[in-house]
């Protein structure tokens, strides 16, 4: 088997981790007890506002930034960025506890992710070990 890029495991790590947290997010939204406190402008007791709104924009921008910088920065800074944005993103998720079942199961499989991102950049030493980004 043929290894596989680091930029191409991070890249794929943190596509995987955003899916989980769509996903998650589309299931919330398929409860009924969910869409009601949804209409009703707050959300487990704090006020859906425009800043929490925003607030949760840039949250979720961090892994969709991620897919991209995963594969474009070089090794040195990649390895850094990526250990700040595990750090901010697992920490942000921590915020809002799970509520049910498969939350906690798509939080699980989240940070699985987040650990195996850590796993990936403290194991990639040099860009001379790491195999062609393509193969060809």
């Amino acid at each position: 088997m043929d290894a596989i890029h680091p930029k191409l495991k991070l890249l794929a790590l943190w596509l995987f981790i955003l899916l989980n947290v769509i996903f998650r997010d589309i299931h919330q939204f398929t409860m009924k007890s969910h869409l009601e406190m949804l209409l009703t402008g707050y959300y487990n007791g704090m006020e859906v506002t425009e800043t929490l709104m925003l607030i949760g924009g840039i949250v979720l921008e961090i892994p969709i930034a991620m897919v991209l910088f995963s594969l474009l920065l070089k090794r040195k800074i990649n390895r850094s960025v990526n250990l700040v944005a595990v750090v901010i993103s697992a920490g942000l998720f921590l915020v809002e506890p799970p509520s049910d079942l498969d939350d906690w199961f798509f939080k699980i499989v989240e940070f699985i992710g987040f650990i195996a991102i850590l796993w990936t950049i403290r194991n990639w030493k040099t860009d001379e070990e790491a195999p062609a980004l393509l193969p060809g």
